[in-house]
């Protein structure tokens, strides 16, 4: 009966990994993922000096509003808040929050809590066989993403008009073309090869 039901809605089951009894297995994963970070630098840097003497600071009106339209079934990330207490609690965590980011951005840096993030191995294909088979699923803390968007909404006013970022639903292509055009704009004008 079952199989019919599911002839019937066309449902197909999900993929799911067996797991195996190779205890290296998260390890080799690990390692697999993280090739991509290998030799980047993390280094400190000095504040922007433009927000040195124009701080960017959020208003709890902002936060709460961002706050208020948290999806109640995004996956909590690695802090384990769920979308559903932030959006119901709201009004409780804005003027929180509204502290915690105003001082992280009169800092120029970010709580490491928020930069934590899970990468969860999802498999490709119903087998995997190989670590190129898993398909890396990155979550981060819902907190973090409405910080993003708060600062997106208010960091644009300070944007220059040739800037890429300042056109909504622009295509890559586009925004490559036109940084493309500036560069070679700027080459073709006298001695800016110092």
């Amino acid at each position: 009966m079952w199989k019919g039901i599911q002839t019937i809605t066309d449902h197909k089951p999900s993929i799911q990994f067996l797991p195996t009894s190779n205890v290296f297995l998260p390890d080799k994963l690990s390692h697999f993922f993280a090739r991509f970070d290998k030799g980047v630098m993390h280094h400190t840097r000095n504040a922007d000096p433009f927000t040195a003497v124009h701080p960017i600071s959020l208003s709890t009106t902002e936060v709460h509003s961002v706050l208020s339209r948290v999806d109640p079934r995004k996956s909590a990330g690695p802090d384990g808040i769920p979308g559903r207490v932030l959006r119901a609690c709201a009004d409780q965590l804005a003027h929180v929050f509204t502290d915690i980011f105003n001082v992280s951005l009169a800092q120029a840096t970010v709580p490491t809590c928020l930069k934590t993030t899970t990468i969860i191995p999802v498999p490709k294909h119903y087998s995997a066989e190989c670590l190129n088979d898993f398909h890396p699923v990155a979550l981060t803390p819902i907190v973090m993403k409405c910080f993003e968007k708060l600062v997106l909404s208010v960091s644009h006013l300070h944007w220059t008009h040739t800037s890429l970022l300042t056109v909504r639903r622009r295509s890559t292509e586009d925004a490559i073309s036109t940084a493309v055009h500036l560069a070679l704009t700027h080459l073709d004008n006298n001695n800016t090869f110092k």
